[in-house]
């Protein structure tokens, strides 16, 4: 009787530890393409990227020129400005730059950080 037994458990451990590969029990549906996964989207795929280190170096040199700007007004009157228009009309720069698309500047008149942050 213990045999019987035990070649009952056998067996049903062996059909139960059976199961359906995964790729049976899967989903059919395709999973997302990651950027330079597919050759044939290589051109938007770089063309997106080119854009995106665009809008990040425009970024940076703005925030560079800005800060910049706001050193110098510290310097010479001694605080921060109220703002970045008044940079412009103390003299300190010719004009505000323009943000990258879909982006703007903020800015703290506490600590004197100029950001660029989405809109």
């Amino acid at each position: 009787m213990n045999k019987s037994v035990i070649v009952l458990l056998l067996g049903a451990s062996v059909i139960l530890g059976c199961d359906k590969p995964a790729s049976e029990t899967a989903p059919a549906t395709k999973p997302a393409e990651k950027v330079g996964e597919n050759p044939l989207n290589a051109p938007t795929d770089y063309l997106g990227t080119v854009a995106k280190g665009k809008k990040s170096a425009e970024a940076t040199v703005d925030t560079a020129s800005l800060s910049s700007a706001i050193s110098m007004f510290q310097v010479e009157k001694g605080r921060n400005p109220k703002d970045l228009d008044e940079l412009v009309s103390s003299g300190t720069i010719k004009a505000l730059p323009k943000p990258p698309y879909n982006m703007k500047f903020t800015y703290d008149a506490a600590t004197g950080a100029v950001k660029v942050v989405p809109q």
